[in-house]
């Protein structure tokens, strides 16, 4: 068998110069990710304090807050007829107008509707040709099923007119 021949370095220089250019290369990707990492903690520290400055505000603006005086009052009012208006737009209004168009027929012409929402009632205005043909007209929207008790409240006769209408108001509620 031969013998192997192996040289090694002597002082071993080479191999100590790698290794130091190892380590430092190690220590300065250290210190990049520490840094990395102690800016990162700083934005994530900033935005919690955002947050809960931002919750902290929110629950303030969230407690209810008692109105006095003249501007409470006022704002009262305000809401008081925004739900007003609101419960008149919720009403069942094509149900409503088909029923009073349906019930009017040829004989009769509408001049007003004012629904009261609140009542559940509406008043009607309207002229017809002739007494038969306005009581007509509130039987026939007592037959309407979106209309119930249906009630003349007052009419006139135009003597000076030479067809003689007759001027009449009438109330009606909804179901």
């Amino acid at each position: 068998m031969r013998r192997l021949k192996l040289k090694f370095p002597s002082d071993g220089g080479m191999a100590r110069r790698a290794g130091h250019g190892l380590m430092l290369l190690g220590v300065t990707f250290f210190a990049g990710v520490s840094y990395q990492f102690t800016a990162t903690m700083g934005e994530v520290a900033y935005w919690d304090l955002r947050i809960a400055s931002m919750d902290r505000r929110v629950q303030r603006e969230m407690k209810p807050q008692i109105l006095t005086g003249h501007r409470g009052r006022e704002i009262r009012q305000e809401v008081k007829k925004a739900n007003a208006v609101m419960s008149e737009i919720d009403l069942p209004w094509e149900a409503l107008f088909d029923s009073v168009e349906y019930a009017a027929g040829h004989d009769v012409a509408l001049l007003s509707l004012q629904p009261d929402a609140v009542a559940r009632t509406m008043r009607i205005g309207g002229v017809a040709r002739n007494i038969p043909a306005m009581l007509d007209f509130v039987g026939a929207l007592e037959r309407e099923p979106a209309l119930q008790d249906a009630y003349l409240l007052k009419y006139e006769v135009k003597r000076d007119d030479p067809q003689r209408p007759v001027m009449f108001s009438l109330t009606a509620s909804w179901a």
